[in-house]
């Protein structure tokens, strides 16, 4: 079966050249555009390997590689920039890239770093990320959806489990609104930020000992949230 490849690029003359190229070294490509599109193809289809270009339209390569890093931590994401910067190169492995290719760049390389991407990968091609985790007494399995509160067990939705896996890799960080839409949201129309609002007032009753005083998950006025576990 032919491995398959998805290109997030906007620039039209080099998203077609990327994908002659790959498509005659054997792998089946499919291209999106812009940010969005990026996303919609990912949760619609399986892929052995996206290529990010991080100044990507309607949403940037970053938080396109974010919003895919809450649902498979282990698919290779190899970033292209017109930046040869060391703090943008630290931000996209901090949020789950695993290369970083600057333009103009040679075809050839591109070719091995595809390839030694794809040969890393083969043995965790199934991974979810953080599949399990502790907030004081209650754990949370985020593959089967739940949450164990000593023998009682509560049911997540899969939008609640994005938005818990979320806040907890973005531990004592602020979160914003808005991005809390693009990455859980994604290409979907968005709810009103009163929809998150009553996401977190559901995650301190199930966690938090006094909801009205939360320990774990704060609201930070005109932003967003923060999760914080004292404990880790």
């Amino acid at each position: 079966m032919k491995q398959r490849i998805l290109v997030g690029e906007d620039e039209q003359s080099l998203s077609e050249t990327i994908k002659l190229n790959r498509e005659l070294e054997g792998y089946t490509v499919q291209t999106a555009k812009d940010g969005k599109s990026a996303l919609k193809s990912f949760k619609g289809e399986r892929f052995n390997l996206i290529i990010l270009d991080v100044m990507l339209p309607e949403m940037d390569g970053f938080t396109v590689c974010e919003a895919i890093r809450l649902e498979n931590n282990e698919i290779p994401v190899l970033f292209l920039t017109a930046k040869n910067s060391s703090a943008d190169r630290v931000n996209g492995l901090k949020i789950g890239g695993d290369d970083y290719l600057t333009k103009p760049f040679n075809l050839e390389e591109l070719l091995l770093r595809v390839q030694n991407l794809l040969r890393r990968s083969v043995k965790n091609s199934d991974g979810v990320g953080l599949s399990e985790y502790t907030i004081g007494e209650n754990k949370i399995n985020f593959a089967q959806l739940e949450i164990s509160k000593g023998k009682e067990i509560i049911r997540l939705t899969r939008k609640e489990a994005l938005l818990l896996k979320l806040l907890i890799e973005r531990k004592n960080e602020v979160v914003s609104r808005e991005h809390i839409l693009e990455t859980v949201w994604g290409y979907d129309i968005y709810p009103s930020t009163r929809t998150i609002d009553n996401f977190i007032v559901s995650f301190r009753k199930y966690f938090e000992k006094d909801a009205g005083n939360p320990q774990y998950f704060q609201s930070v006025r005109g932003i967003g949230y923060r999760f914080v576990d004292l404990m880790k």
